[in-house]
C-alpha cells in the first residue's frame, strides 16, 4: 500500500486569501500555511521558466517532512512538433536545481498540448531523453495527454515499459485514460464547481477518496485538484484529506 498525497496547483492565488489563507496571513507565509493543511502541491512555475536553486530550497524548507511537490515540466519540452528534438530542454529542465527539493520532491509531470497526437516513435524517443535521476535522486515521471488518440493501447505499453504514470484526468473535455502504467499514480481532478463550497458535492468526494484508496493497492498516489473552479481546490484537496483519515 502506498502513501496517498492530495493537493493542489501552485499555492499563490489572490482568490484564496481569506478563504483558504486566513485573513492577514503574508504571502511569504502562504506556502507554509499550505504545507501544514495539505501533503502535496504541483510547481506551476517551472512549466514557464526555469527557477533558481536556492528558491527550490527554499520551497522544500518551508514544508513539513512527507510532504511532496510535483514539478510541471517546461513547456519548452514538450510543446513541440517533434519530441525527440527536446533533449536539451530536457536537460535544461532536470538540471535548473529540482535536486534542491530532496526527500520533498514528487514525481515530474510532463503535460502536452490538446492538439498533440499520438506518434509511437516519437513518444518512445522523447522517452528516451527523460533521466533517471537528477543529483542522486530518483526521477518519477507523469505523463498528461490531452488528445483522443493517446488512446491507442500502444502508448500505455511504453508508459509501462518506462514505468511512467499517464494522469487520470477528471476534466470536462480531455480524455481520461484509466490506465496503470507505473508503480505510482497522478490524478488531476479539474471539475470542481464554484457553487460546491467543497468543489465537488460530498457524494463525489467520497467516490474520490475510494478511488484513492484503490489506485495506492499499486504504490504512491498523487491527487491535485486543478483549474475547474479553482477557488474551490483547497476546500476540495481539505475535504479529501479527511475523508482519507488525515
Amino acid at each position: 500500500m502506498g502513501d496517498i498525497r492530495v493537493g493542489i496547483g501552485g499555492w499563490t492565488y489572490e482568490p484564496w486569501r481569506g478563504t483558504f489563507y486566513p485573513e492577514g496571513t503574508r504571502q511569504k507565509d502562504e506556502l507554509a500555511y499550505a504545507g501544514g493543511h495539505l501533503t502535496a502541491i504541483e510547481i506551476n512555475a517551472t512549466y514557464y521558466g526555469s527557477q533558481k536553486p536556492a528558491s527550490f530550497a527554499n520551497w522544500a524548507a518551508a514544508v513539513p517532512d512527507g510532504f511532496k511537490f510535483a514539478v510541471k515540466a517546461s513547456r519548452f519540452c514538450t510543446n513541440r512538433r517533434v519530441l525527440a528534438e527536446a533533449g536539451e530542454s530536457v536537460q535544461r529542465f532536470a538540471n535548473q536545481g529540482i535536486a534542491e527539493l530532496g526527500d520533498r520532491l514528487g514525481p515530474i509531470l510532463w503535460q502536452f498540448a490538446a492538439t498533440k497526437q499520438f506518434d509511437a516513435g516519437d513518444m518512445a524517443a522523447f522517452i528516451a531523453l527523460l533521466p533517471d535521476k537528477v543529483g542522486g535522486l530518483p526521477l518519477r515521471h507523469a505523463f498528461e495527454v490531452r488528445h483522443e488518440s493517446f488512446c491507442d493501447p500502444a502508448f500505455a505499453v511504453l508508459m509501462n515499459k518506462a514505468n511512467a504514470a499517464i494522469v487520470f484526468a477528471d476534466h470536462p473535455e480531455y480524455p481520461c485514460i484509466d490506465e496503470a502504467t507505473a508503480d505510482f499514480s497522478y490524478a488531476r481532478l479539474m471539475k470542481t464547481v464554484e457553487d460546491q463550497p467543497l468543489g465537488y458535492t460530498g457524494a463525489a468526494l467520497d467516490g474520490w477518496a475510494d478511488r484513492a484508496r484503490q489506485w495506492a493497492k499499486g504504490g504512491d498516489a498523487f491527487v491535485f485538484f486543478i483549474s475547474g473552479a479553482k477557488v474551490r481546490a483547497p476546500a476540495a484537496a481539505r475535504a479529501l484529506i479527511e475523508r482519507l483519515g488525515g
